[in-house]
């Protein structure tokens, strides 16, 4: 029970050594003072003894010197919530010393970031800072995934006065980050699209839209507005009858996102290229339909089903980034259990766009359903697999069948959906 206790808080403290209180020169004085030490252990030579007594002493002052002039400083500052993948953030922090003594070779780091945000390593370094004065230090980092990451604190810490262990203070929190996935706007897009009869109507969406088409006339009926009353009408049937529009007409479209990933594909430092390039385009997609009058409904087939509408004023561009921004890849074909939710909505669906990392027959069924329903049809393939330019009979019932492979996405090589 001890050894069980006791193991967990020495790797803590072994990480904590190595990768905050020893710095990177430290790492080398201290491989080359074992290697003395291993040398002076089968040799007689005295200068070995010599060296490693003058390395032990050099550490023990120094961390002694650390110990008595550790810096006591206050940071104040924060890092933008949001970005890109593979942009680059820049936080500017102010550190004031609260001390009644000077604090010596004062910078700023993050330290256990995780895996995919990489610190971007420069000298940023106030060498002198007196009692009470402030300072100014930037600090950069990039994310190279995308997704939501909570940031450990940054950390102030000084070098002083040999640049082998670093003494610190108390760091600061910094907020969560969410980082978007990075996408290239397209010009326009071919969108096989029809109006379709929505209950609700337009208030179901937003105020923005077609103009109500006048269907006829009715008996006023309490609460009718007055500016609907058609006063001819009137005068010719001597009793009070308003004009009655229709507005519930308009283009819906539905955005499949496919995340299915294959046993056998293996994730980069970036995710999968696939999956990635999938969502790159969908955000594309989505930008450039959420600067027309149409609805949007995205599908996000994973794990489970998301569901997420905009367009009209119903939602901002932004927050289709921020559902995008946290998707994950499923492991488990999806289709299957999520194709009868997404079939509930064809009916009052003008227009389906499936963004597929691939095609089978649960694919397959999902579309046909679209059809059957009346629902026109897009379909876009991400793919290096020259397979999936062979889709069966699936081009001779779908309007639009397009294929791109990841690199083309990334680069940005599309104008024209």
């Amino acid at each position: 029970m001890k050894k069980s206790r006791r193991k967990p808080v020495l790797i803590k403290f072994g990480r904590y050594l190595w990768h905050y209180k020893i710095t990177q020169q430290g790492k080398y004085m201290m491989g080359g003072a074992m290697l003395a030490l291993y040398a002076g252990m089968v040799s007689l030579e005295i200068p070995l003894y010599h060296l490693v007594c003058g390395l032990a002493a050099l550490f023990f002052v120094t961390l002694l010197s650390g110990l008595f002039l550790r810096p006591r400083v206050r940071i104040m500052g924060q890092l933008v919530p949001k970005t890109c993948v593979g942009h680059i953030i820049e936080g500017i922090f102010e550190v004031e010393n609260i001390s009644k003594l000077p604090a010596f070779n004062i910078a700023l780091g993050f330290f256990h970031l995780p895996g995919s945000v990489r610190e971007i390593i420069e000298t940023r370094t106030v060498f002198d800072l007196k009692p009470g004065e402030r300072a100014f230090i930037t600090v950069q980092i990039r994310p190279v995934k995308r997704g939501l990451y909570k940031l450990p604190h940054i950390q102030p810490f000084s070098t002083f006065p040999f640049n082998i262990f670093r003494s610190g203070s108390p760091g600061c929190a910094i907020v969560p980050l969410l980082v978007l996935p990075d996408f290239h706007p397209v010009a326009d897009m071919e969108i096989p699209s029809s109006r379709r009869y929505q209950p609700g109507g337009i208030t179901l969406t937003s105020l923005v839209g077609e103009s109500m088409e006048y269907i006829g006339n009715r008996d006023y009926l309490p609460g009718d507005s007055f500016s609907r009353i058609d006063f001819r009408s009137w005068g010719r049937l001597a009793k009070p009858v308003v004009r009655e529009y229709q507005e519930e007409y308009y283009c819906r479209i539905a955005l499949v996102l496919d995340t299915y990933i294959t046993s056998g594909v293996k994730s980069a430092s970036n995710g999968y290229p696939e999956l990635e390039a999938a969502i790159s385009l969908c955000a594309s997609v989505a930008d450039l339909l959420s600067r027309t009058e149409y609805i949007m409904d995205i599908f996000a087939a994973g794990p489970e089903l998301y569901v997420f509408r905009a367009g009209r004023d119903t939602a901002h561009f932004e927050n289709v980034l921020d559902i995008l921004a946290c998707l994950d890849g499923c492991r488990t074909n999806p289709f299957e259990i999520l194709a009868p939710s997404i079939v509930e909505e064809l009916s009052n669906i003008s227009t389906l766009i499936c963004i597929f990392l691939g095609h089978d027959e649960s694919r397959k069924k999902l579309v046909q359903k679209a059809v059957e329903a009346g629902c026109k049809v897009k379909i876009i393939f991400v793919s290096n697999d020259d397979s999936s330019q062979s889709f069966g009979d699936m081009e001779q019932w779908v309007d639009v069948v397009s294929v791109y492979t990841p690199e083309t996405i990334r680069k940005g090589g599309i104008d024209l959906i």
